[in-house]
């Protein structure tokens, strides 16, 4: 099974062969109890995000180039010019700060490279209008009744607050193609579970928005006056 077959998409989501590939998935009747198959792909190769995560992801990465990296790099410059490098802590650990930003700058520019956005608003027909791929909110049903209504997301999106879930997790897995009216199990550490799909729909899904860290710009204040401080001592001292 092609990962193709397994979101019911093309190469492109939004391509002229996202039905006829939609079609070919495994066909299940009404009632029909599902396992995640085994041989099912993992999260791995095309970074499959809906339109929102991968805005989010975008607007971390131009905070960190443009905002908290010049910053920190400023801080460790000031703090190379006072002394001792291996007993100054703001020296020791703008350096570290400055290595868990260039991380994370990495991190994210492998993540959006390899985006492959999947818009669930986008117009549907058939099997992949009515069964369960990437970008579906779908309500069920476990054994004792009781509803929940998820929303299968990329691995960068994952907000259990929000029941936005990894289509990589395992719940994800079990409810991929399935529709309503199908059972499926949800293989979960405390053991199996039955789920009943009581309905599958798309529609927009709300990802958070990235918020810069709460104090951030107030910190960067607080260090260019500490700078200014210590630059107008010296040129005291020297005066």
């Amino acid at each position: 099974m092609t990962c193709d077959d397994f979101f019911g998409l093309p190469p492109h989501p939004l391509g002229g062969n996202h039905l006829l590939r939609a079609g070919r998935t495994n066909e299940m009747r009404k009632g029909f109890t599902r396992r995640p198959e085994s041989d099912e792909p993992a999260a791995r190769g095309s970074n499959y995000i809906t339109p929102s995560g991968l805005q989010r992801l975008k607007e971390e990465h131009l905070f960190l180039l443009t905002k908290d990296r010049p910053a920190v790099v400023e801080v460790v410059a000031w703090a190379a010019g006072n002394g001792d490098r291996s007993e100054n802590a703001d020296y020791q650990y703008g350096k570290r700060r400055l290595r868990q930003i260039d991380g994370r700058i990495h991190f994210l520019t492998k993540r959006i490279d390899a985006a492959e956005v999947v818009d669930p608003e986008a117009p549907r027909t058939g099997q992949a209008r009515t069964r369960a791929y990437f970008g579906a909110t779908v309500l069920y049903a476990n054994a004792a009744g009781a509803e929940r209504m998820v929303s299968i997301v990329g691995t960068d999106e994952v907000d259990l607050s929000r029941n936005h879930i990894s289509w990589a997790s395992p719940l994800g897995r079990a409810l991929m193609r399935s529709a309503a009216g199908d059972s499926v199990i949800l293989q979960a550490p405390s053991g199996s579970e039955h789920l009943t799909v009581l309905e599958v729909r798309y529609q927009r899904i709300a990802v958070e928005p990235f918020r810069e860290p709460p104090g951030s710009e107030e910190s960067a204040k607080r260090r260019s006056r500490r700078r200014s401080q210590d630059e107008g001592e010296t040129k005291r001292k020297n005066g």
